[in-house]
């Protein structure tokens, strides 16, 4: 379903963001007249350095629900911890039935993931990363485990402010 839809834009000025549309979905709703149909749109979006969003538009044309869902993901952004091109830990984000699991990889793995998961990482700038997607095959509900495992993730500055150390020395 994902057929390259992969699309940079510019619009914000010097930002640079990568917008990925994850899921395209038309749904119908019976009237008296027949059926009406309406489009979801679920979307990434993220500048490649860490900062990364999901949206979820709905509207009766194709190209107003991805730009709602675009919009919505800009505005729900949330900053990754990355370590080097990868994540800094392994990771088990949940959400309803699925089940995202993220564990780091060497550099020059690339992105072992699936579909939702995939978009996700390369919008967030994660290059290389090892992926498990468990229980639901909803791809929005797996995008909400994904952010779900980010936010379990923890920072490495801050981990090592907690436990009175500076970062050179956890790192060596």
């Amino acid at each position: 379903m994902n057929r390259n839809r992969n699309r940079r834009s510019n619009r914000d000025g010097d930002n640079e963001f990568v917008e990925n549309l994850v899921r395209l979905n038309r749904v119908a709703k019976v009237v008296k007249g027949g059926r009406r149909f309406s489009f979801s749109a679920l979307t990434v979006v993220g500048d490649g350095k860490g900062r990364v969003g999901y949206g979820f538009g709905k509207a009766n044309d194709v190209s107003e629900s991805i730009r709602k869902g675009m919009e919505k993901a800009r505005n729900s952004m949330i900053s990754v911890p990355v370590k080097k091109t990868t994540i800094p830990h392994e990771v088990v984000g949940r959400f309803k039935s699925a089940k995202v699991v993220l564990k780091p990889a060497a550099p020059g793995t690339g992105i072992i993931a699936g579909g939702p998961v995939r978009a996700v990482m390369e919008a967030a700038g994660v290059t290389d990363i090892l992926s498990k997607s468990l229980g639901s095959d909803n791809a929005l509900n797996i995008v909400k485990a994904v952010f779900a495992g980010f936010d379990e993730l923890l920072d490495a500055g801050a981990v090592a402010k907690a436990r009175g150390k500076v970062l050179k020395e956890m790192w060596g």
